[in-house]
């Protein structure tokens, strides 16, 4: 099937069409893993394998939604270069920023359990640590609602490059104030609150300490039974570092060339922010809770009305709470991606269409990989992001 050329696999989808049944998740998997017609770009013309072999990424995870539930999954390639181990739907990836609409997800929990609320002053609920007063916020305060779409005005300036899995790690307070051993610098308040949108993974690491001040629990535990354990992500874990049972089953992270890390993963005590581990299944399994929510078929973890604070942009800059809203060709589509030392992922589902996918990978070089799938997808399924607009 992998041989067939585009042209012949629209014909056969054709045929099928005809006949009155759906055509079978193999051909779907054909038309995305076989080489492309219809589009111009580098990778057009390769098998996908081929195109992870151009790129370097050693491996791939791949969870397709159709219709509000998972329609496939799939393992490509190399967890693990050093020990040979292939990815299976199960291998561990580590999620870096999709960690954030997860976690946002858990504080809308709160919000909806009367705990506090997105618009006041996080300083009322926070007790470790606290805000500084200044200019910036003397007229509008730091809110979830804006630290949650990063409009806050927080302003820290790096991703988070993780520790080593032998080196001191920093608490909360001291990655907020850049104080040793922390590898980043301190978190600030650079501009009034809700009037520009500058992305803060400092900003997701403060919503973490004030979830651990108001609820008491240690944050993995936290998101353990309020998100993972509800949506079936049996998998995931906010576990850093990994245990070793967990270990047996995790990719390595490796460079832009393909080749391994010097150790097999980086530490993220900002866990909020970057400090998930999971599989594409289980990241497609939180999308469509998200999309089944925003219809009101399911309220495992938030009502109709609170899911919809996630796909509804606070009006500067594109995020709602947690997740990325773009309009892409018809549709409108929540998306989050994601970049850790050594792994790259996406995950993209049509706000009221049951369809999207999660994707993992194991290889700086994952992002041009994960957009030629996600063009690659999109055509197989034909989603509206590749219908042109009606003319009049």
């Amino acid at each position: 099937m992998r041989k067939l050329s585009m042209t012949l696999i629209a014909a056969l989808l054709a045929i099928v069409s005809l006949s009155g049944q759906p055509p079978a998740v193999d051909t779907f998997i054909a038309a995305i893993e076989g080489p492309q017609s219809g589009r111009t770009g580098d990778f057009v013309a390769l098998t996908l394998d081929a195109a992870m072999q151009k790129l370097a990424v050693p491996g791939m995870s791949i969870a397709v939604i159709r219709d509000f539930d998972i329609h496939w999954s799939k393992g490509y390639g190399i967890a693990d270069t050093v020990s040979g181990a292939r990815v299976s739907p199960d291998t561990l990836f580590q999620a870096a920023s999709i960690s954030k609409p997860v976690a946002a997800m858990a504080v809308l929990k709160a919000v909806q359990d009367g705990r506090f609320t997105l618009d006041q002053d996080v300083n009322t609920v926070l007790k470790s640590w606290k805000v500084p007063a200044s200019e910036m916020t003397a007229q509008q305060p730091v809110t979830l609602r804006g630290l949650l779409s990063h409009t806050s005005g927080t302003d820290d300036g790096f991703g988070f490059p993780g520790y080593k899995p032998d080196a001191p790690r920093p608490s909360l307070a001291q990655i907020l104030d850049g104080a040793p051993p922390s590898n980043v610098g301190k978190v600030i308040v650079a501009r009034p609150p809700l009037t520009a949108f500058k992305y803060s993974g400092g900003g997701v690491t403060l919503v973490q300490l004030l979830m651990t001040d108001a609820m008491k629990r240690p944050f993995d535990e936290m998101m353990r039974d309020t998100v993972l354990k509800p949506l079936g992500m049996s998998h995931s874990a906010y576990e850093q570092p990994l245990s070793a049972e967990r270990d047996r089953n995790a990719a390595r992270a490796h460079d832009r060339a393909g080749a391994a890390r010097d150790v097999k993963w980086h530490v993220y005590p900002e866990l909020a922010a970057a400090g998930l581990w999971t599989t594409s299944p289980d990241l497609a399994r939180f999308g469509i809770e998200l999309q089944k929510s925003l219809h009101g078929k399911s309220n495992r973890v938030l009502n109709r009305a609170m899911a919809n604070e996630m796909a509804s942009p606070v009006g500067v800059g594109p995020f709602a709470i947690g997740m990325q809203m773009n309009k892409a060709g018809e549709g409108w589509y929540l998306n989050h991606g994601g970049s850790n030392w050594g792994f790259q992922c996406l995950l993209f589902v049509h706000k009221i269409k049951g369809y999207g996918f999660a994707a993992m990978t194991n290889g700086d070089a994952g992002g041009r990989l994960l957009a030629e799938l996600q063009q690659r997808v999109a055509a197989a399924y034909k989603w509206d992001m590749l219908d042109q607009p009606l003319r009049r």
